[in-house]
């Protein structure tokens, strides 16, 4: 029988209705370890003899592609792509197929909810209250600040369209400028070196530069006004870790807002545990809607992939 593996762990947690259409179809559903990224070594175990992956955000090396013999196509559950081994996908002939947009709603969400933490320092007044204290930090309001969003695909127009409603003032950057019919009162294309000379808050919602280098580096914080605020509900590659606690103890830095660690979950506390950061656990697209629709769509896209290609 024909195999199909899960590894997104909101997937192999807790299942879905929608993977039922793959059983339907005549193939064998199988899943990596409940609620954790599986690692090289499981991948070169459960692969060989599957036709298609439903895949996560765990990182496959090139190594793992060469042993699954019979793959044919990869559905993940969300779009970044960059955890992948494209160009030996490429020579393989394996399709590669993303959920555009499913995840938007749930990661734009969450990323303004990370404004609002941290413009308000609700992560620090919460932990203060519970250890006895009474702390009021002084905080500052969403309206009229200046968000440079970073990548305006799905999520990113998602976060300035919500942002726009909120009072902000929003520089965009994206090589493509797509279309986002927002008030040319309150958006502007910008680019990257006026969002980092202007912006109070600074989002992130595009993938890691090609040469893997941090977009985020210790020379663009150096330009930053002082007390900027940083979302990160993109990669982590996106940032140098070191670089960003430099910037939090020199203050230029109020907040780092992240959802996404190199490791996960992370195996220093160097970063996560720092006062000036808060921290979620890469929950952007873990909401019911968007676990709903990213799972409808990758295992569509499975079905229609694995029809097209010959056996």
């Amino acid at each position: 029988m024909n195999r199909i593996l899960v590894t997104p762990r909101s997937l192999t947690s807790a299942g879905h209705p929608a993977l039922n259409r793959l059983t339907h179809a005549g193939y064998e559903v199988v899943f990596s370890s409940p609620g954790k990224l599986p690692d090289e070594q499981e991948l070169l175990n459960q692969l060989p003899g599957c036709v298609g992956w439903l895949a996560g955000v765990e990182p496959v090396t090139p190594q793992v592609i060469e042993a699954a013999a019979q793959l044919r196509v990869i559905s993940r559950n969300g779009v970044g792509v960059d955890n992948l081994p494209l160009p030996t996908l490429q020579q393989r002939g394996i399709q590669v197929c993303t959920a555009e947009g499913a995840n938007a709603s749930g990661v734009a969400e969450l990323a303004i909810g990370l404004m609002f933490a941290s413009l308000r320092h609700i992560h620090a007044t919460s932990s203060g209250i519970k250890t006895g204290q009474w702390p009021r930090h002084q905080g500052n309001e969403i309206r009229g600040q200046v968000l440079g969003v970073l990548g305006c695909g799905a999520i990113g127009r998602e976060v300035a369209r919500l942002a726009c409603a909120l009072g902000c003032r929003v520089l965009g950057y994206d090589p493509m400028r797509p279309t986002l019919s927002l008030p040319p009162e309150q958006f502007q294309w910008a680019s990257l070196e006026e969002i980092f000379a202007q912006a109070t808050l600074i989002t992130l919602h595009c993938p890691p530069p090609a040469d893997g280098s941090p977009l985020i580096d210790a020379a663009v914080l150096s330009r930053l006004p002082h007390g900027t605020i940083l979302v990160n509900t993109a990669r982590a590659a996106l940032v140098d870790d070191e670089a960003i606690i430099a910037a939090l103890d020199a203050g230029k830095l109020t907040a780092y807002a992240t959802d996404v660690f190199k490791q996960e979950p992370p195996q220093s506390l160097a970063l996560a545990g720092h006062p000036g950061v808060i921290a979620t656990s890469h929950i952007g697209g873990f909401t019911t809607q968007s676990v709903e629709r990213a799972t409808e769509m990758a295992v569509a896209n499975l079905l229609t992939a694995l029809q097209r290609v010959p056996s």
